[in-house]
């Protein structure tokens, strides 16, 4: 499954160090939710993530809501992404 969205970044505080991520559209997160897959830690999925010319393989996980994707450093400084920016995402679904 090959998905593509735009999510604005985000921050989460909740630990000493600031993570960020992007939020997968609610709908398009129903939809990989329905995948047969294996189950896994925490209820991830992996995935294979592009923003730009970014392509690197990670795990997205369930929130309220929605999928969300985390982003990082690497990747934020690649494309030049900061806070409340909006990243364009194509996402390979890998556990299916």
């Amino acid at each position: 499954m090959l998905i593509e969205f735009e999510g604005e970044v985000w921050r989460w505080d909740a630990r000493t160090d600031s993570w960020f991520f992007t939020s997968l559209p609610p709908e398009l997160s129903a939809e990989i939710r329905e995948i047969p897959r294996p189950r896994r830690g925490f209820g991830s999925v992996r995935v294979r993530a592009r923003i730009g010319a970014s392509t690197w393989t990670t795990s997205i996980f369930p929130g309220r809501d929605a999928y969300v994707l985390p982003l990082k450093r690497a990747v934020r400084d690649a494309e030049s992404l900061a806070l409340g920016d909006i990243a364009v995402v194509s996402l390979e679904v890998l556990d299916a």
